[in-house]
């Protein structure tokens, strides 16, 4: 299993970092690459890999899959020699008896389903070895590009490659964690999650970037072995596994809505996770990577905000015979906010993935907090979930009493609720999660209405002094807000009905 981290080059940075790599002696090799998957693509479909590589004079057979995390891949590979400078054929049988061979027998039904070209890469790599501490550190910069074949009306596709790869040779990640931190500070790299081979299959797909991703659960080990620290590191990875593509896919340049708000979810379910999990191994968790989190989501939910208005508040005042309403761009008259990709980019967020990554990847060092074990780490969870309940239910009999900043933090201890539960759902029944999470969801989408109501109103306040016609905007949302509240408390209510999956005879 390979370790590694990979960082994106901006071109305007490229020479810096080339003249880091060649510091100290370093190697300059060309590699061109054949990929090679089923016709209906089924290595692709499963984060199978499979190449053959000329590497100088000698070819290299590779078979590369997805590990625990987003540091860690299976990966075989297999010296066939220089071959005269023929490309031998693909064989999968070479990778037979490893994990990553095993995935790879199943999928090609042990040999039955035939493998076909489908790209390849061109790629001139600067390598070197560089020790922190006793560990052994391989940076390899690439430059090059990824091509298909010409085909379906076209002349063939190319995607261009310009990143550096930092793999764990031997000794301690957290050591590879600190030289990671240096270099994507140092050179203002960030964090990708885009391999190679799926630069080629997107351009097979003729896809112009990453599809927005969806949380999925922590993976836990045996539950009766669980530990307080093991529980953090499995949120922690799920929450990565969610936050770190769709920030990828933005650094890169994309502007899709649902990516940006997918990476806004993730980033509030890590900001959940680092607020009711710190209990389970206090002072495991550093403190400074809560403000980049939360000035990502800001500027994100700005952008959120006014999209909502132009989407689904515009068209709502229409209807009840708002005037034209000048909604000046934002920026407008003053400095421009930041973009999407500026504020992922921006070497502070990027210094709290790189970290997060090296938290997740990590075993606790000697002299850590005493580790909490499965017994205790039960009881504080129910602990949280229940402190949560309960606040949450008794805003809900007086919501409409609230004061705003307090009706807000309800929403917001709301989202927390349904974030921990589903964090813990492998920790007790499913079925009773599921139900409990359900009965959440009528309160969510009751409350996170009335909270585009108010933003909206806030936003209609502002333009309105430099365009009067707002203020109707404004008095017809205030008059929306008595209804709204009511929904909510109404909502609220039904909450106390139930059933805590936590507790027992519940």
């Amino acid at each position: 299993m390979e370790i590694e981290f990979k960082f994106q080059v901006p071109a305007r940075h490229l020479k810096a970092v080339e003249q880091d790599v060649r510091a100290a002696k370093a190697v300059r090799q060309h590699m061109q690459a054949h990929y090679f998957d089923t016709k209906d693509g089924a290595l692709a479909s499963r984060g199978v890999a499979l190449r053959l590589r000329k590497e100088g004079r000698r070819w290299v057979q590779t078979a590369k899959a997805l590990g625990d995390g987003p540091l860690h891949r299976l990966e075989h590979n297999v010296d066939l020699g220089g071959s005269g400078g023929a490309r031998p054929e693909p064989d999968a049988q070479r990778h037979a008896g490893t994990p990553v061979g095993d995935l790879l027998d199943k999928l090609l039904d042990h040999g039955a389903i035939a493998l076909v070209e489908t790209f390849g890469t061109d790629i001139w790599r600067l390598a070197r070895h560089e020790r922190e501490g006793d560990t052994t550190i391989e940076l390899a910069l690439d430059t090059g590009k990824v091509m298909t074949p010409p085909g379906d009306g076209h002349e063939g596709r190319a995607s261009q490659v310009c990143e550096l790869e930092l793999e764990l040779v031997d000794g301690r990640v957290q050591d590879l964690v600190a030289l990671a931190l240096r270099w994507s500070q140092r050179h203002g790299l960030w964090f990708s999650t885009v391999t190679k081979a799926e630069r080629g299959q997107r351009l097979m797909a003729d896809e112009a970037g990453e599809r927005a991703l969806k949380a999925s659960p922590p993976v836990f080990g045996a539950i009766d072995a669980i530990s307080g620290e093991s529980v953090q590191r499995a949120v922690l990875a799920a929450c990565l596994a969610h936050m770190l593509p769709n920030a990828s896919a933005i650094a890169a340049g994309s502007e899709d809505a649902e990516v940006i708000h997918q990476l806004r979810i993730g980033i509030r379910r890590t900001r959940t996770a680092l607020r009711e999990l710190d209990a389970l191994a206090p002072g495991r968790f550093d403190a400074a990577w809560e403000a980049p989190l939360v000035e990502v989501f800001r500027v994100l939910g700005a952008q959120r905000d006014r999209a909502l208005l132009l989407s689904d508040m515009q068209p709502r005042l229409d209807a009840a015979g708002a005037p034209a309403i000048d909604m000046k761009p934002a920026g407008d008259g003053a400095q421009a906010p930041p973009s999407a990709g500026e504020v992922v980019r921006a070497p502070a967020f990027q210094r709290v993935l790189v970290s997060l990554i090296g938290f997740t990847a990590s075993p606790a060092e000697e002299g850590a907090p005493a580790v909490v074990d499965a017994a205790a780490t039960r009881q504080i969870l129910q602990a949280r979930l229940g402190r949560l309940h309960k606040q949450v239910v008794r805003d809900g009999k007086r919501f409409e009493q609230l004061l705003a900043d307090q009706q807000h933090r309800t929403r917001k201890r709301l989202k927390r609720l349904r974030y921990l539960a589903e964090f813990v759902a492998p920790l007790f029944d499913k079925a009773e999660v599921k139900r409990y999470v359900g009965s959440l969801v009528p309160a969510q989408d009751a409350l996170g209405e009335f909270n585009d109501e108010v933003v909206a109103m806030a936003a209609y306040r502002e333009a309105a002094a430099t365009d009067p016609h707002a203020w109707f905007a404004v008095g017809w949302l205030a008059a929306q807000q008595p209804a709204g509240a009511r929904a909510c408390r109404k909502a609220l209510r039904q909450l106390a009905k139930a059933r805590r999956f936590w507790r027992k005879g519940d």
